[in-house]
């Protein structure tokens, strides 16, 4: 998936900081909608990983439950975006 196009999608730009916070959230209730009709596993864990970028999505343990493997994926994303906020490196 081409961030740009998701930003576009659910934002309606490629700046979402320039969103007012009634857009923003208005573009999480979207995102949360499709992540919960979508059963394409890849685009789940795209659109999860986006609306954890922007502090909305569900712990990995309630977004995947049923999928074990796109939990313990998550499980390693969020391991490795808290390294570099830590660190400054994914290592």
């Amino acid at each position: 998936m081409d961030l740009d196009q998701l930003l576009r999608h659910y934002f309606g730009t490629a700046d979402p900081d320039a969103l007012s916070p009634d857009a923003l959230k208005s573009a999480g209730e979207r995102m949360a909608i499709d992540f919960g009709v979508t059963r394409d596993p890849s685009r789940r864990f795209a659109l999860w990983s986006l609306m954890d970028a922007f502090g909305f999505a569900p712990p990995p343990a309630d977004a995947f439950a049923k999928e074990p493997e796109l939990r313990a994926a998550a499980d390693r994303y969020l391991d490795a975006a808290y390294r570099v906020e830590r660190d400054g490196t994914p290592d």
